[in-house]
């Protein structure tokens, strides 16, 4: 028996600009894998379900670090960016409660200093917190590729288990967010086996609300399907509506229905779609 912790063998790569990384992504295309923080892809080398022939290391490429805010153009957040970076960022607090709930739980502070926000994205984990609340902030990823760059919202960008829109020959650079309005909300939460463990199931809300008239809802769930999903049917629910304690309970009840769990290793599918409700009305309440 192979011994786990032995990697496979692999070139590695060490551009110095996004140019020079998006460079070799053309080259090598699905031969290569893309290392920022590696938490995930570490882990999937030494279990054997990534053998790429080339690691692309975005380490030493500068400027990608960053979180840049404005009221007219939204949240900026760079590829190298960690998770830790945004729970000290107090603009991310006040204005994507979210996103900094999302990640405040994530993992432990020692995976949380180097992990990133995109890396979640792109490891596309039916329960990744950080993709959780990014997908019902209404997020876009930033792509780097040969042809130019281009901008796919999160709707769209989650195709599969673990699977993405992101071509070979792309790096992923940036996630954007839209700017806050007045009267725009959000909260996530989430259930698992232990407070570092991954997501048993989550949920991310989010409410343009006028008093309590709800104009708008993002509802966004992670670990009930191949993919983090919208529930648009609980979100037809809120569109208009002053929100009431009976309305929280049917958007449950509608979340419950909406979602497709399975039994897994840390969870039932009847227990999640039991749970689902609950969640639901912690996080309406929190935007509230």
């Amino acid at each position: 028996m192979s011994n786990s912790r032995i990697l496979p063998e692999f070139d590695l790569l060490v551009p110095q600009s996004v140019s020079e990384a998006v460079d070799m992504a053309a080259r090598y295309g699905d031969k290569a894998a893309v290392l920022a923080g590696g938490t995930d892809l570490m882990i999937m080398l030494q279990k054997g379900t990534a053998t790429p022939d080339y690691i692309i290391a975005l380490g030493e490429i500068d400027d990608l670090d960053y979180i840049k805010y404005s009221k007219s153009d939204g949240l900026r957040i760079g590829a190298l960016t960690t998770i830790t970076q945004l729970i000290d960022n107090s603009t991310v607090k006040k204005n994507y409660p979210a996103l900094w709930q999302a990640c405040k739980s994530h993992s432990a502070p020692q995976i949380r200093n180097v992990a990133t926000p995109l890396g979640n994205i792109m490891r596309a984990s039916p329960s990744g917190d950080c993709s959780c609340a990014l997908l019902a902030l209404g997020a876009r990823v930033v792509l780097e590729g040969a042809k130019g760059r281009r901008e796919v919202l999160l709707d769209d960008f989650f195709i599969g288990y673990a699977k993405t829109a992101r071509k070979a020959d792309e790096i992923a650079v940036e996630i954007l967010l839209p700017a806050v309005q007045n009267g725009l909300t959000s909260s996530f939460v989430r259930l698992t086996r232990t407070n570092f463990d991954l997501s048993k199931i989550n949920m991310a809300v989010q409410l343009d609300m006028s008093g309590k008239t709800c104009n708008e809802a993002r509802i966004a769930v992670g670990a009930v399907a191949p993919t983090t999903i919208r529930a648009k049917k609980a979100e037809a629910l809120l569109k208009g509506a002053k929100i009431t304690d009976e309305l929280i309970k049917k958007v449950g009840s509608a979340i419950a229905k909406e979602i497709k769990p399975i039994d897994d290793v840390r969870s039932t599918a009847e227990y999640r779609r039991e749970v689902s409700a609950v969640l639901a009305e912690r996080a309406i309440k929190a935007c509230l």
